[in-house]
């Protein structure tokens, strides 16, 4: 009797073993809600639509039609810069193509997107950046005559590609929105 018990406890705890099997990777599932834009009004010569979750405030270096559009919500921001083209377009140009490239020992790849907006005369690139870099995303827009903009998103935390990823895109579209809405005034001479 005393052989069959312990035969019988014996097959429980070996049939009851189901092996070692490593969960699955979780995936942060981070839902944005549908971006409802609206056109700036900045004392500044361009004008754009940006989502109504951002608050904009002024540049902290205080130089005019430099802003910051402020994502609360999703602790980034996207920085945007003004200059005047002065016969300097080359240096201005050669500049914000730098810029994306200062990211490349963190980035993992860094695509540039050529915008081409004629009935706005918006020209420029989109950068989108991917892997642990400071910035996901940049751009540049100029008219090639008056005016030129960059602008580029940086969040407040440290660079960590997988867990930002969501609101890096979030983001990149939104500057998408802000390049194929930018229209120029025009500067009297």
């Amino acid at each position: 009797m005393r052989l069959v018990i312990i035969s019988v406890v014996f097959l429980l705890l070996v049939g009851c073993d189901k092996g070692y099997q490593p969960k699955p990777k979780a995936f942060l599932a981070l839902n944005y809600s549908e971006p409802i834009y609206k056109k700036i009004q900045l004392p500044c010569p361009y004008q754009f639509e940006i989502n109504n979750q951002v608050q904009v405030k002024a540049s902290r270096t205080n130089t005019p039609c430099w802003v910051d559009l402020e994502y609360p919500l999703l602790n980034g921001t996207i920085f945007i810069t003004y200059k005047q083209v002065n016969n300097n377009l080359e240096k201005l140009l050669i500049d914000a193509q730098k810029l994306p490239l200062q990211h490349t020992i963190k980035a993992d790849e860094i695509e540039g997107d050529t915008y081409i907006n004629v009935e706005n005369k918006a020209y420029g690139t989109f950068y989108q950046v991917r892997g642990d870099a400071a910035s996901q995303a940049q751009f540049y827009l100029t008219d090639s005559v008056n005016h030129f903009v960059t602008g580029s998103i940086y969040f407040k935390a440290q660079p960590n590609f997988d867990s930002i990823v969501p609101a890096a895109d979030y983001l990149s579209n939104d500057i998408r929105h802000i390049m194929e809405t930018m229209k120029w005034a025009t500067i009297q001479e």
